[in-house]
């Protein structure tokens, strides 16, 4: 049953380049969450690829900072696939629950929002205070 659904997937491709916008919506929860973790993980890989890039620049000639370029970029990859993967099953299920139909740029628009609050989290260390 898994195996078949996930053969139906669209190509990743496909997801990114918002083929058939216009066209298609998104209605099994499979397919909801697929849209919105790859633009999650994705959208996070750009954006901790960014920070990576400025951190080995500033810390060129640290001893051990440099390094520190390789953990950004592994937490990049780390956090939408635990936490991303949790929190996009979550959407798909709530918009499969009360049978809304999710279309390709909202299933963006929550990947992207994912990242987005994740890297205002970061910032503002607001973590750190609870």
């Amino acid at each position: 049953m898994y195996s078949e659904s996930f053969a139906e997937l669209d190509t990743i491709s496909n997801v990114l380049g918002l083929r058939g916008v216009g066209t298609s919506t998104l209605t099994k929860f499979v397919d909801m969450w697929y849209h919105v973790f790859l633009w999650a993980l994705f959208s996070s890989i750009i954006v901790h690829t960014g920070a990576a890039v400025v951190a080995f620049v500033t810390l060129r000639k640290h001893k051990f900072g440099r390094f520190f370029s390789i953990f950004i970029l592994v937490m990049g990859v780390v956090s939408p696939v635990t936490g991303g993967s949790i929190s996009s099953a979550t959407i798909a299920f709530v918009h499969r629950a009360s049978n809304l139909p999710m279309s390709p740029i909202l299933a963006m628009v929550y990947g992207v929002g994912q990242t987005i609050l994740s890297a205002c989290l970061g910032f503002t260390r607001l973590l750190a205070t609870l």
